[in-house]
């Protein structure tokens, strides 16, 4: 299928480990044979070889001049059965878990960076209190309050009877209503914690290398007889990641927000080779106690403050009880916030320890503030009827306000880096996080108004929710209406820079028509007196517009930046409106002709597209986790988000790098020391960006042994201009000065990869190559006489630049002599194992396949 690997002309062994991309490989075609065999890892992600090449290492006679080709798959970190598709429902947290990565890192303002990262945790835990508040709006308001109590509503649903006021039963008073279906809220956040908690043990808890040989001479001498993450709790500074962060690549830190500039330190790594960055275990802990707890609260909130009102208007005995159950709910919120705030990342060192007074003590105390807050309202209240909304549904409006009043405060502190950094092909000029972070709001919001909307749609039957006469229940809040009818407009809004997007590709693939002949001409033009080579109009246009259509990738910043923006203001409008006038549009703008008629329209088209868009959701992400090719589709947008580390919100879905950066650098480490011998490391697509994460964890010793053969790579195309401060010029090239032996492959065709950008150094080559064609070949020939696809961000290995550059990268690395004292065949070396852990199997180790 792919060329032969030309004879490099260096000596001894050599590895070629091949890292798939966007939707998946199996090992069979990664390897070009049907018979592989599992080395070592697990059924998640494993290093495959063909079978006649497992035990390559004892026959070295066989292999010289070639490398032994080995498949590291990854895919099932994030694909697998359709169940998984509900982590769809939480791509808010996972929006805003990239705004915090997306900050520019500017040296020197070290404040402004710590307060960048707290306002990003706490627009998350906004997210967890609004879809926690959009259960109970379910549960608590539209069921138990407005429905049970009203007769019409709960008459023709057997289910509810048993709660109808008009039954006069046990469960009939308005209190005791509450509390049964505060269950239902509680229950979502626990199964957020169960799921949360079930991927931290899976993923943030994989312990990279950290033997001495790994960071010697990186971190300097460590005591050794303690390990990594030893210090008692509570010791160490917090906000780590904040704080070095706001340095140069060195450790420099200077400028008025900073102090005094400090001297140059030494040894400091790239926050990608820090031995934590990959290893969060500590901070998602802490925030998955904080968000449990806030959810729980949200909850008791509910329940207390629409039994605590009832008590202070009829002077009941519990009032006293209600009052000190609000303040506590109060002290409790206070201190989840701190909890939130107080501590950033551990990157620096492998911080192995937990807050456990945190963990352990905050998500129990919200549970027996909850008990209480339940045994409080199923206290019997004779005479006690619910009537309108439930008390306390204007938190929506107060939960929106300060969502945007953070994103605008992330806006100003994004200015404040973006003009120190200065990075020029920044997304958005720094404002790609706010502008996400307002895009994680809206999402949240449509979500919550959407579900709302449609369960008091179909509680209210043939009605209209908030614009019937007596005898329909009062619908959801005024404001949540307002937000779902602003969907219509917003699509109404985004017409126009779509149809502009498609006219400038139209004229981009015009314009590129001349460039795609004349490239190919002076390519495949005849010998003189042979003949004219004549374009074809047809193959012509589907080469420019395959060209045109590719270079949409770089107006995505812009369309971010316009849907946030339109989102921002057309939230505010619903906001305004929602408090002006306190009713829902429809009959808000009633009888103001044109006005009316169309806000009517837009409510109720808003109610139903947002329902149908829900299950659209639902099921385009049921079909990418089990389809390949929808995957492909989709599957780049899904692997950004699910590649950072969870240091915003602890129930996004969680980070396979964490898994997967360990994996490629224990291997790496392993093979290397072993045998001596050069390693390419070969990444297409999301795979190099996990090849690059995992060569800048290396060694010295290691990384002068490995070379980077990287295709189709969004580096820079993607997370360069998105991720400034991890991926941004200055990180790219101080790679490339760690990194003599890199290369990049790169198309014009190709709508996700493209060249990283990156300057010749000293006496190496650049690290891009010229672009590769594509197709290969323009028209029929002798040597091509069928008509060459348009291969795009596919099948880099089939192009004979490929193993050119694969020979070329080998032929620059020198063998070194492997030790004299080997590890036994299944376990890792012993200048790897952690101390404490001898032998041990955990990414080392010989598996059956």
């Amino acid at each position: 299928m792919f060329p032969a690997t030309p004879a490099t002309r260096s000596g001894g062994p050599a590895l070629e480990l091949l890292v798939h991309g966007v939707g998946g490989a199996t090992p069979q075609d990664m390897l070009g044979d049907p018979r592989t065999v599992r080395i070592t890892g697990d059924e998640k992600a494993a290093v495959f070889r063909r079978t006649d090449d497992e035990k390559a290492e004892s026959r070295p006679e066989q292999y010289r001049g070639r490398p032994v080709p080995e498949a590291y798959c990854w895919s099932n970190l994030t694909s697998g059965n359709s169940a998984r598709a509900l982590w769809l429902l939480l791509i808010p947290f996972m929006v805003v878990n990239l705004a915090h990565w997306m900050r520019p890192r500017a040296r020197g303002l070290t404040r402004t960076t710590r307060l960048y990262a707290v306002l990003v945790r706490l627009i998350a835990l906004s997210l967890t209190v609004l879809l926690t508040a959009a259960a109970c709006e379910v549960a608590l308001d539209l069921l138990a309050w407005q429905c049970a109590g009203t007769p019409d509503c709960a008459d023709g649903r057997g289910w509810l009877g048993f709660l109808s006021a008009a039954g006069g039963g046990w469960w009939s008073q308005p209190g005791r209503r509450l509390a049964l279906a505060a269950l239902l809220p509680a229950a979502v956040v626990g199964l957020l914690w169960y799921l949360s908690n079930r991927t931290w043990s899976a993923y943030e808890s994989q312990r990279p290398p950290t033997g001495q040989d790994i960071r010697e001479g990186e971190q300097g001498p460590r005591d050794p007889g303690r390990l990594p993450g030893d210090e008692e709790d509570g010791s160490g500074d917090e906000d780590e990641d904040e704080e070095e962060d706001g340095r140069g690549a060195h450790g420099e830190e200077h400028g008025a927000d900073a102090g005094a500039a400090r001297p140059r330190r030494t040894g400091a790594r790239h926050a990608l080779g820090r031995p934590g960055f990959w290893y969060g275990r500590r901070l998602v802990a802490r925030l998955r106690a904080a968000h449990t707890a806030a959810g729980l609260l949200t909850v008791s909130a509910a329940v207390t403050l629409a039994a605590a009102r009832h008590d202070r208007a009829e002077a009941h005995a519990l009032r006293a009880a209600g009052v000190a159950l609000e303040t506590v709910i109060a002290l409790a919120a206070v201190a989840v916030v701190l909890v939130v705030i107080r501590r950033g990342r551990s990157e620096r060192r492998f911080d192995a320890r937990l807050d456990r007074a945190a963990i352990r003590a905050l998500p129990g105390f919200t549970i027996g503030v909850l008990a209480l807050s339940l045994l409080y309202a199923s206290w019997s209240r004779p005479g006690w009827t619910s009537s309108g909304p439930l008390p306390g549904v204007a938190a929506f409006g107060i939960i929106v306000l300060a969502q945007v009043t953070g994103v605008l405060a992330l806006a100003v502190a994004a200015v404040l880096l973006q003009r120190r950094a200065r990075h020029a092909r920044t997304a958005l000029h720094g404002l790609a996080g706010p502008a996400v972070a307002m895009l994680a709001c809206a999402i949240a919001g449509v979500i919550t108004g959407g579900v709302a909307q449609r369960i008091a749609d179909w509680l209210d039957g043939p009605g209209t929710p908030g614009m019937d006469g007596d005898g329909t229940i009062p619908g959801p809040p005024v404001l949540l209406s307002w937000q779902a009818s602003v969907i219509p407009l917003l699509l109404i809004v985004l017409i126009v820079p779509v149809v502009g997007l498609c006219l400038r590709t139209w004229l981009a693939a015009r314009r590129l028509a001349e460039v795609v002949e004349r490239e190919y001409a002076d390519a495949e033009a005849p010998p003189p007196g042979t003949g004219v080579w004549r374009p074809d109009p047809i193959r012509t246009r589907r080469i420019a517009g395959t060209r045109a259509r590719a270079a949409l990738t770089d107006t995505a910043p812009w369309i971010v930046g316009m849907v946030s923006a339109a989102t921002l203001v057309l939230g505010a409008g619903a906001v305004a409106g929602a408090w002006v006038s306190d009713r829902v549009p429809g009959e808000a703008l009633d009888g103001a002709g044109f006005a009316g008629t169309a806000a009517k329209t837009a409510q109720d088209m808003g109610s139903w597209l947002i329902g149908f868009g829900f299950i659209l959701f639902v099921t385009w992400g049921r079909r990418a986790y089990q389809d390949a090719s929808a995957r492909r589709t989709i599957g780049i947008l899904w692997d950004v988000g699910t590649f950072w580390p969870r240091a915003a919100h602890p129930f996004a879905p969680p980070c396979y790098a964490e898994r997967a950066v360990p994996d490629l650098t224990w291997r790496m480490c392993t093979w290397t020391e072993q045998t001596g011998g050069r390693l390419v490391i070969s990444g297409h697509s999301q795979g190099s960006v996990l090849a690059a994460a995992a060569v800048w964890q290396l060694p010295a010793a290691t990384r002068s042994r490995v070379a980077l053969l990287t295709h189709g790579s969004p580096l820079e195309r993607l997370y360069g201009r998105w991720f400034p401060g991890y991926f941004g010029p200055d990180a790219l090239g101080e790679l490339r000065s760690e990194l003599h032996c890199w290369r990049n492959l790169w198309r014009h065709t190709d709508p996700i990869g493209g060249p990283v950008l990156v300057a010749a150094e000293g006496p190496y080559p650049p690290v891009d190559r010229p672009a590769l064609k594509d197709p290969v070949a323009y028209g029929r020939s002798r040597r091509n006489p069928l008509p060459e696809p348009i291969l795009g961000h596919s099948l880099y290995q089939a192009d004979p630049a490929f193993a050119d550059e694969r020979r070329a990268l080998l032929d620059r690395l020198r063998p070194a002599v492997p030790r004299q004292s080997r590890a036994a065949p299944g376990t890792a070396p012993a200048a790897l194992a952690p101390r404490g852990e001898p032998g041990d199997h955990g990414s080392s180790g010989r598996s059956s396949g």
